[in-house]
């Protein structure tokens, strides 16, 4: 499990909006600004979205429920040249704030569990405020494997 140093933990609960970075079935990037609440128990990255979003389709179009409805999941290569494992794709989770960054690398996968999406709109609620009632949200969880940051927030 990813633990982060103190700097990083204190940065991370501040309130900042981030960029979430997805590839496209294309393998181009798609970055967006996202809000997103950080699970310290878990190494977690929490997200909402609207379903049918364009992070929520090249997510899904990795783990193989894209277009082609084939079932088949994509996995990573030896080479790191992949975009999804066993579960979930590759994303990238940058935040910024002048001279201060981090940006948290991982597995991305997308719940539509009721129970899952009122947890992450209560995250949210905490760091940023409530959210306005939406019946096509869905959440997006990232499973930190690697945290970046800048230099004196990693030491």
């Amino acid at each position: 499990m990813i633990h982060l140093t103190p700097e990083q933990h204190v940065f991370v609960i501040e309130r900042h909006v981030a960029t979430l970075t997805t590839l496209r079935p294309d393998g181009t990037p798609h970055v967006v600004p996202v809000a997103f609440t950080w699970d310290v128990a878990t190494g977690v990255a929490w997200m909402t979205s609207e379903d049918g979003s364009a992070k929520v389709r090249n997510v899904e179009a990795a783990q193989g429920k894209g277009a082609a409805g084939t079932g088949a999941v994509a996995t990573a290569t030896g080479t790191g040249t992949g975009t999804a494992t066993a579960t979930g794709a590759r994303g990238a989770l940058c935040q910024v704030s002048g001279g201060r960054w981090v940006t948290f690398e991982g597995e991305l996968t997308v719940s539509r569990d009721p129970a899952v999406i009122a947890d992450a709109e209560r995250r949210h609620a905490v760091r940023y405020g409530p959210l306005d009632p939406d019946p096509r949200r869905v959440v997006l969880r990232l499973v930190v494997d690697r945290v970046l940051g800048s230099e004196y927030m990693t030491r």
